[in-house]
């Protein structure tokens, strides 16, 4: 009998370099270190300097090597200097912790994040791309692009819709973009003529063979596949981490008067929330700000602080003024109300 075929998805990610542990957490490799020397940051061009290139050369033998200040100040170009000295610091962060998934959580738990926005976001993606290989859930996949990839949002007759705010970008003019880019730069694009590129259900097939182009777009509203989608990546996420069984479920309403616990899965949602946990009442530009709410209940109570144990956790997705949205998926691990991490 022939195997079952495995869905191969962002392949350029650098996952396929990494390897696991015993537990099924990855480990960093020196093929992934060799990867990050060749970054165009510090690639060396023909204006290096011998310096530069001896130090480039040694590095992709030996990727590990212990790097002198001395060794960086011989470099002629004070930019290549800098860039040397935050991938070093990044691999030395990396190096320190037994797993890419501990140095993500050492990471955000020692307060003060001075690392480029693009190496978490490759952090991240390694992570959730391990979390989820294998998986035939297309959706699933897709989804899990908001852990890593900010959203330009668009509402349009109540359907919220999400696509990647680089792609946006990239096709301003919404000429290379279709009919969902003119939506979402103009909003003024009719909700028929955007369904034929919305990711649903029905053709969720498609993802696999454009999973690097992200160039799909999602419906992010209650009741849509995609959203329900995303509720099973955060279960995942906490799971792959923790250890720890969640079921998470779309809200139309928070409709408890007082609750025990919440969690902003963004910036602008956990502004929100804690304004409403304290009573506050929403301005309508803020109130519409709002895109996703859901609850999460734990499988087994006895895992959680004795105040919230048996009470479910009401967390919110929103977009900010940009109209983007940006996943903090390190909240859910920082801010979850586990005994263990109380």
């Amino acid at each position: 009998m022939a195997a079952p075929f495995r869905q191969n998805f962002w392949p350029h990610s650098g996952y396929q370099l990494t390897r696991r542990d015993v537990d099924g957490r990855l480990l960093l490799s020196d093929e992934l270190l060799r990867a990050w020397w060749h970054r165009p940051e510090v690639a060396p061009i023909d204006e290096s300097c011998a310096q530069e290139r001896a130090l480039h050369a040694a590095l992709l033998a030996e990727p590990r090597r212990v790097v002198t200040d001395a060794e960086i100040s011989a470099l002629q170009d004070p930019d290549a200097q800098d860039n040397y000295r935050i991938l070093l610091a990044w691999r030395d962060r990396l190096l320190a912790a037994p797993t890419l998934e501990a140095a993500y959580l050492d990471l955000f738990r020692a307060g003060s994040i001075n690392v480029p926005p693009v190496f978490i976001d490759q952090l991240t993606q390694l992570i959730v791309q391990g979390m989820l290989d294998g998986s035939e859930e297309a959706l699933q996949v897709r989804a899990a692009e908001l852990f890593f990839r900010k959203q330009k949002v668009a509402i349009e007759n109540g359907a919220v819709m999400l696509a990647d705010a680089d792609t946006v970008e990239l096709h301003a003019t919404g000429g290379n973009y279709g009919d969902i880019g003119r939506l979402l730069i103009e909003a003024n694009t009719k909700p028929r003529r955007v369904e034929l590129d919305v990711l649903d259900q029905e053709n969720a097939e498609t993802y696999w063979a454009r999973n690097e182009r992200h160039d799909t777009v999602i419906s992010f509203a209650y009741g849509r596949a995609a959203l329900t989608a995303f509720c099973r990546v955060v279960e995942k996420w906490i799971q792959h981490f923790y250890g720890v069984s969640v079921v998470v479920r779309p809200l139309r309403a928070i409709e408890a008067k007082h609750w025990a616990w919440h969690i902003g899965l963004d910036a602008e949602a956990s502004a929100i929330l804690n304004d409403l946990y304290a009573g506050v009442e929403l301005e309508e530009e803020r109130n519409r700000r709002i895109l996703s709410l859901f609850q999460l209940d734990f499988v087994d109570p006895a895992v959680v602080r004795a105040d919230v144990a048996g009470r479910p956790v009401y967390m919110a997705c929103a977009m900010n003024a940009e109209e983007l949205l940006r996943i903090k998926p390190q909240n859910l691990l920082l801010n979850l109300p586990l005994a263990s991490i109380s």
